[in-house]
């Protein structure tokens, strides 16, 4: 049976639209295939294993930095001299952290506490627990400034008090006892007869209180019905709001709990988050895109204006009463303990802050915080929270442990909590974020230069076989008139295969001709 080509360059024309239509289609039904596949895995639910367990024991190592500001002249500061302090770390703790208490609602929203946990990294650190630091004792200079409107007959007795316990206005401790808490008679005291003062009813420690701790009582959306609250907070402690601040702004709870986000965000997104710690919401700005080990990301930096004052920046009067920008007053929070936050070294604050300090110098790649965020998901891949925890100090006078001591924000430690995605879990992200879609990218193009391919070869190819078909004719005609000269030249044919008709052709004399039938 003979095949024909005509017919079949057809079928590849036919065949090489479908093929570009499929193309076409993937193109716009792929993205959406991808992204409704990253809704159902970013929703908080225990049947989505891989994310949920993430979200959950967050397997990703995170690690807590912390270097003290060293006091070089502690007795030159009694004297009213500035302050000359050296940094000393990091001391790096791999920090633990796990969600438990989890209980699911009706109303698509999930509470747990999560737990932190702390233990000591030598090998990743500058020096050891036992080492010695100087730094300012928070419980009579910090105790002095909160006192200092008090009747000097009371001030006296709190002077008196401190000498009773032995205690000086600088402590010279190792880095464990201040880091998790050191035995005081002073403490004690205050425990035992004004209970509830301090923060902690044990050892009294930088982060005594953070060990071994949980964050509150965290109620988040699931995202089930809305992708776009996943993560957000509902409530902390049962709470919609809080009451440390002046103004209902101040006071509002925003964003997540700080660990993931909502999906699908663009530069123009922020970055909002509820800290537990430092008593409010905070807000990251979109800085600059960039990539993780060929994972696409966007840079989130804070921006001056976090810990601006009330003057500089006026949605922030509400946290006041303010100092310097730069500095946040954390006291409502913190037992009224005159404690401020900032950048470490000052970074981003008022310059005049580094000229009551010696040993201080800023930049932004040290001391900056930021976290770099996949768009697409919400998570986070590479974070570096860096925080710096000061006291405001002054002389304060009838307590004498001040001496004559000017008045100065006093940096004493700060940290850097930070964590990466790597090993078999970036592996993961990177495949599914990565590689499959770049694939369905490249099939979607490949179909439809595929099919225009094939379209424009059958199309060639049709073309050719109409023009050898015409040729064919034309030729056939040609050959069929000389013959029939030929014949009629000849005389005659024979009449057993003779076939005779009509002529008119202008050589022919005779009115028929005979044809030969073979």
């Amino acid at each position: 049976m003979a095949i024909n080509k005509a017919k079949v360059a057809v079928g590849f024309v036919v065949a090489g639209v479908l093929t570009v239509f499929f193309g076409t289609v993937l193109a716009f039904v792929g993205p959406i295939i991808i992204d409704d596949q990253i809704v159902k895995n970013t929703v908080i639910d225990p049947k989505n294993e891989m994310s949920y367990t993430m979200w959950k024991d967050v397997p990703v190592p995170f690690f807590m930095s912390v270097y003290f500001f060293n006091i070089l002249n502690p007795q030159e500061i009694l004297k009213g001299e500035k302050p000359m302090v050296e940094q000393k770390g990091p001391y790096v703790y791999r920090k633990r952290i796990q969600k438990e208490n989890i209980t699911f609602h009706p109303n698509n929203t999930v509470s747990y506490r999560e737990y932190r946990r702390y233990f000591f990294e030598p090998t990743m650190s500058a020096g050891n627990e036992s080492d010695v630091v100087t730094i300012p004792n928070m419980l009579v200079l910090g105790a002095a400034v909160m006192m200092e409107n008090l009747p000097f007959a009371v001030r006296l007795m709190i002077s008196a008090t401190f000498k009773t316990f032995k205690e000086g206005p600088f402590l010279t401790k190792t880095v464990g006892e201040l880091m998790w808490g050191y035995d005081s008679g002073l403490v004690d005291f205050l425990n035992k007869y004004l209970p509830g003062m301090l923060p902690s009813s044990g050892k009294f420690g930088l982060f005594a209180e953070f060990n071994n701790s949980n964050t509150g009582l965290f109620t988040i959306f699931t995202g089930k019905n809305d992708i776009r609250k996943v993560h957000k907070v509902d409530s902390w402690n049962g709470l919609t709001e809080l009451n440390y601040w002046k103004t209902p702004q101040c006071n509002m709870i925003n964003g997540t709990a700080g660990q993931m986000w909502p999906p699908f965000m663009t530069p123009d997104s922020t970055l909002p988050f509820y800290s537990p710690d430092a008593c409010r919401s905070m807000e990251l700005v979109y800085q600059r895109p960039g990539e993780l080990q060929g994972i696409p990301l966007y840079r989130y930096v804070a921006p001056k204006t976090l810990f601006a004052n009330g003057t500089d920046y006026a949605p922030n009067d509400g946290f006041c009463p303010c100092r310097q920008s730069g500095l946040l007053n954390v006291s409502s929070c913190r037992h009224n303990s005159p404690v401020f936050i900032s950048h470490p070294h000052f970074f981003n604050a008022d310059p005049v802050l580094l000229d009551y300090v010696h040993g201080l110098s800023p930049n932004e790649d040290k001391h900056g915080l930021f976290i770099d965020i996949h768009p697409q998901t919400g998570v986070p891949l590479n974070v570096s929270i860096r925080l710096q925890l000061n006291l405001y100090m002054k002389r304060v006078s009838a307590i004498t442990e001040t001496g004559k001591i000017s008045e100065v924000v006093m940096p004493m430690i700060w940290f850097e909590e930070s964590g990466y995605i790597d090993g078999p879990i970036l592996s993961t992200f990177y495949t599914n974020l990565v590689v499959l879609p770049a694939v369905m990218e490249y099939m979607q193009y490949g179909f439809i230069a595929l099919g225009l391919l094939t379209i424009l070869i059958a199309s060639l190819v049709h073309h050719k076989l109409k023009a050898s078909d015409k040729e064919q004719i034309k030729g056939s005609h040609d050959h069929d008139t000389k013959e029939k000269y030929n014949l009629h030249n000849s005389g005659g044919c024979a009449q057993r295969h003779t076939l005779y008709i009509n002529c008119t052709h202008p050589f022919c004399s005779n009115t028929c001709a005979c044809v030969t039938r073979m």
